[in-house]
């Protein structure tokens, strides 16, 4: 085998609690005895963090998150660049796409590669964007600088929202991007003629996190005002989450049918959110807990009679990939209802292992709300398939050695 390279991996922002799947895949690769260091656009935000977190050893570095806070960074970076042959290659890329994105993003972006490509931590040998949006086009103009090769893995926003003209330069340049729905797969692969360097890649899930859950859901039926059935929802308060959807539905669930709901997340609309479902009259079957840590995210799939999520996809284009709740959710024998948006069906099959309904149907999105409260059963059955695909399927060790076999590939070329 030949021997490992020093990969700096380009992050939107770390850590991040939304973000625990790029969490674990960092700690899988380390695992397989990968050198990593974590380059961040960002600095974190949460007030909390995910055991995960505490378990990956390799270093942050931040890079300016705005070029006039550490102008000195970016004029060092740029006075550095400014001799080297890749130089005038990187400027005319620059340009080429400030013509079709006129934007300080796009400054911001080249000011972040300078200072990347100028203070280059840890003797990094190989770049790895996670996300194919920013984060890319930071790790795409600091490849052009300094001739290190880079390598993307796409998500869901990152694909939906970019335009096409600027995939298709991603794409061209990446050595290989990997993506986690089939249907971002198809999507990049019709637009490169390098259809060999699309790679389907599901997170998965670390099961050994998410252990069996050997105990029983409740057998509630929403009959007993003392005792409503438990439907959990966690996401951010996001257009793409649908919880106004969500909120509508709820709103037409029968008088006598008894429930309450729990959201756990953050997000910008959680105060519309909170005044819709004053709107509707459902504040007071509603509690809204803000960000959890996993494992209290955790206790909570094990406590709850079902799932929610009313995925859509918002005006902007942006959408989920396959959200990895519903996967964490599913592991815990927890019935999960959702919609047909991008990766979902990828996981949930209507009626054998969960409920789908088309997104942005408040009226069938209730109907499998209440058809899934009212029986206990139907819970069970379709939990119990829920986590044997779950266990058999998107185990995340699998993606693991994925990416490992992909990048060794390319060091055994090198070498």
């Amino acid at each position: 085998m030949p021997p490992r390279r020093k990969i700096l991996v380009v992050l939107k922002g770390y850590p991040r609690l939304s973000e625990t799947f790029i969490a674990q895949e960092l700690l899988g690769l380390e695992r397989a005895d990968f050198d990593l260091t974590l380059i961040s656009m960002r600095r974190p935000t949460d007030k909390k963090r995910h055991p995960v977190h505490d378990e990956i050893k390799a270093p942050v570095v931040y890079l300016p998150e705005y070029l006039h806070e550490e102008p000195i960074r970016v004029l060092k970076g740029l006075a550095a660049a400014y001799g080297k042959p890749r130089f005038k290659a990187l400027i005319k890329r620059f340009f080429a796409d400030l013509k079709r994105d006129l934007s300080r993003n796009r400054f911001r972006r080249l000011g972040q590669a300078l200072v990347l490509a100028r203070e280059w931590p840890d003797g990094g040998e190989w770049l790895h964007a996670h996300f194919i949006h920013t984060p890319a086009s930071v790790t795409e103009y600091t490849s052009i600088l300094t001739g290190t090769p880079w390598t993307c893995s796409a998500h869901a926003k990152d694909i939906w929202t970019s335009p096409d003209w600027e995939l298709k330069e991603k794409l061209k340049s990446a050595r290989w991007t990997v993506t986690c729905t089939r249907t971002g797969y198809e999507h990049m692969r019709m637009l490169t003629s390098r259809k060999q360097a699309i790679h389907l890649s599901y997170h998965g899930l670390d099961l050994a996190r998410f252990g069996h859950f050997s105990g029983a859901h409740s057998e509630r039926t929403g009959n007993d005002p003392a005792d409503p059935a438990f439907i959990l929802s966690v996401g951010r308060a996001v257009e793409k989450k649908g919880y106004d959807v969500l909120l509508r539905a709820l709103a037409l669930l029968p008088a006598d049918l008894h429930w309450r709901m729990e959201h756990i997340g953050g997000g910008d609309e959680l105060a519309r959110l909170k005044a819709l479902a004053a709107e509707l009259g459902l504040s007071g079957r509603i509690v809204w807990k803000g960000a959890m840590a996993q494992e209290d995210v955790l206790d909570h799939y094990r406590r709850a009679d079902l799932f929610a999520l009313a995925c859509r996809i918002a005006a902007n284009g942006d959408r989920d990939g396959l959200p990895n709740v519903l996967v964490e959710a599913s592991s815990q024998r927890l019935v999960c209802i959702s919609t047909t948006v991008s990766g979902v069906p990828e996981l949930l099959t209507d009626g054998e292992n969960g409920l789908v309904v088309p997104p942005e149907n408040p009226a069938l999105l209730a109907s499998a709300l209440e058809a899934a409260i009212r029986d206990p059963a139907l819970r069970q059955r379709l939990g119990d398939a829920a986590e044997r695909r779950v266990r058999e399927d998107f185990d995340y060790h699998s993606s693991i050695r994925q990416l490992a076999g992909l990048f060794e590939a390319e060091w055994q070329k090198a070498s």
